[in-house]
């Protein structure tokens, strides 16, 4: 993997990113053994240096160069600071990065990446070492998850919406943004509208109108407006939903992933992930379908408006 050697083969992979709490790791577990049972070889590369438990196979961790809190007790840094210092360090570091990767030619790469939110839309050392495995010829996507709770409250979900859209261009990689945890969604509240509305973000007009019936927000409507309409100008932003215990969940999203990094996988591991998806109920997966959720808010809609026909 020579820097520029343009004979070198592609390899392909994920970067997958998002804030403190909204699954990265667990994503990486679940996609590296769902993969692996459609037999493509998967290496799962730690790039959080607070990361200090791992559930899957890691086969190259930047612990091995640097952690969090070896930063923060010698520089006297806090996590933030810590964590900025810790990606300059293996930004300075790429030859080590890149002799650890060379041990797996040939793998598909899951590098989980650290959660703090301004490394992705603010700082450049990520963003640096992103285009330096360009370089190297990888052909990455990153999959930005998201919790998907942040649906139950409009101002966060605008939040999101701006920190999503700030990232897709700051980091500057095919991007795919995902809804994660979908199985509990509901412990948090009730949907303000169909699920669709959220994955699509279709006319965010509606959820400006849904923030104004609370007097906090009736304050800021005007600026509400304004963000929204940098969201629609920009038309980037959209959701795949993601429920990691759910196989067909996880086809859609790996699918889309393979999209977004232009992977095209062999007859072989398409008749496994047909094979997979056939298959009887297994004790690794529970299989609670995320469309259950979407079908819910469309079956409960379609009842609103009948009643509403009926009062006429």
């Amino acid at each position: 993997m020579s820097e520029g050697s343009k004979g070198s083969s592609l390899a392909f992979g994920q970067v997958v990113i998002g804030p403190p709490g909204s699954g990265k790791t667990t994503y990486c577990h679940g996609m590296q053994e769902f993969m692996g049972r459609i037999g493509r070889k998967v290496t799962v590369v730690n790039l959080d240096p607070a990361n200090k438990v791992m559930p899957y196979q890691c086969s190259v961790d930047i612990a091995e160069l640097i952690t969090l809190p070896d930063v923060m007790e010698n520089l006297k840094l806090g996590p933030n600071g810590g964590l900025i210092y810790c990606m300059e360090y293996l930004e300075a570091n790429f030859d080590w990065l890149q002799e650890k990767l060379a041990a797996f030619r040939g793998h598909y790469y899951l590098f989980d990446c650290p959660g703090q939110v301004e490394l992705y839309t603010h700082h450049d050392a990520l963003k640096n070492v992103f285009a330096q495995l360009a370089k190297w010829n990888f052909r990455l996507a990153a999959v930005h998850l998201v919790d998907s709770h942040y649906c139950t409250d409009p101002g966060k979900f605008i939040s999101v919406l701006c920190t999503s859209l700030s990232t897709m261009l700051h980091v500057e990689l095919p991007h795919v943004n995902v809804l994660s945890k979908m199985d509990l969604i509901e412990q948090y509240g009730k949907l303000a509208f169909n699920l669709d509305y959220y994955t699509e973000v279709l006319d965010l007009s509606y959820l400006v109108d849904h923030l104004a019936s609370d007097p906090f927000f009736r304050n800021y409507r005007r600026l509400n407006e304004k963000l929204v309409e940098v969201i629609e100008d920009y038309s980037l932003v959209s959701f795949v939903p993601l429920n990691v215990q759910d196989k067909e969940s996880m086809r859609q999203v790996m699918q889309a992933v393979d999209k977004a990094n232009g992977y095209s996988f062999g007859d072989q591991e398409h008749r496994s992930l047909e094979a997979l998806m056939s298959a009887a109920v297994g004790a690794d997966f529970h299989f609670t379908s995320t469309l259950a959720v979407q079908e819910k808010y469309v079956q409960s809609q379609d009842k609103a408006v009948a009643e509403e026909v009926m009062d006429l």
